[in-house]
C-alpha cells in the first residue's frame, strides 16, 4: 500500500472513529433507558435480557470495530511522523497499539460476560448480577473507565506535530487537550472522561479531514 493511500485510509478511519463515538453517545445516553440506582436485581437483569442484541452490537462497534480502525490509524500517523522524529513516533505508536489491544479486549470481555449473565440469570439472578458487576469493572478498567493510554498516544502525537509543525496549530491544541484530559482520567472525576470523549470526537474528525486533504504533507520532511 502506498504511503499516500495509507494516509487517506487512516483519515477515513479517523472520521469513522468519531462517528462511532457519536453513535455510542446517542444510544447509551439517549435511547437506552438504564434502570435507576434503586432498581431491583430483576429489573436490571430484565434490562440486559431485553436489550441483549443492541448491547452486543454496540460493544462490537464501540470497542472491537473501533479498535480495528484505530490500529490502522495508529500506523498511518506513525508513518506520517516518523521521518521527523523516528524514536518519539515509535514510542507514540507503542502506546497507540496498547490502546488498540485494551479497547478490543474490553469489548470482547463485555460481550462474553453479557452472554454468560443472560444464561445464568434464568436460574440464579443474584449470581448473574454479581458476575455482571465484575465484568463491568474489568471492562471499564480496560477500555472505558480511564483513558490514560489513549491520552498519552494523542499527547505524544501532538508534541511531535508541534515541534515539527506537522499539523495545524488548532489541531495540535485540540490534541493537547485530548491527551491531557485522557491522562487526568486517572482521577475518578466524570468531568475528565467527558472532556476526553467530546474533545476526541473533534480531534478524530479534524485529523481525519487533515490527513485526507494533505496525505503527503509530513512525508517529505
Amino acid at each position: 500500500m502506498g504511503l499516500k493511500k495509507l494516509q487517506k485510509i487512516g483519515g477515513i478511519f479517523a472520521i469513522l472513529e468519531a462517528l462511532i463515538y457519536i453513535t455510542a453517545f446517542i444510544v447509551y445516553g439517549g435511547i437506552l433507558a438504564y434502570p435507576n440506582a434503586n432498581a431491583s436485581l430483576a429489573e436490571e437483569l430484565n434490562f440486559l435480557s431485553d436489550n441483549y442484541l443492541i448491547l452486543s452490537i454496540l460493544n462490537l462497534i464501540s470497542y472491537v470495530l473501533f479498535g480495528i480502525l484505530l490500529a490502522v490509524l495508529v500506523q498511518a500517523i506513525h508513518q506520517r511522523l516518523k521521518n521527523y522524529s523516528p524514536n518519539f513516533s515509535k514510542l507514540a505508536s507503542i502506546f497507540g497499539i496498547i490502546w488498540v489491544g485494551l479497547v478490543i479486549a474490553s469489548g470482547m470481555i463485555a460481550n462474553i460476560g453479557l452472554n454468560s449473565v443472560i444464561e445464568i440469570g434464568t436460574n440464579e439472578p443474584e449470581k448473574a448480577m454479581l458476575i455482571w458487576s465484575s465484568v463491568s469493572i474489568i471492562s471499564e478498567g480496560l477500555g472505558g473507565g480511564n483513558e490514560i493510554v489513549g491520552g498519552i498516544w494523542v499527547l505524544l502525537i501532538s508534541i511531535i506535530a508541534l515541534k515539527g509543525k506537522l499539523f495545524s496549530k488548532p489541531l495540535i491544541f485540540i490534541g493537547i487537550v485530548v491527551g491531557t484530559a485522557g491522562i487526568l482520567t486517572i482521577y475518578p472525576l466524570e468531568i475528565f472522561t467527558e472532556i476526553f470523549g467530546i474533545s476526541q470526537i473533534i480531534w478524530f474528525l479534524w485529523v481525519g479531514i487533515f490527513m485526507i486533504r494533505k496525505p503527503s504533507i509530513a512525508l517529505s520532511n
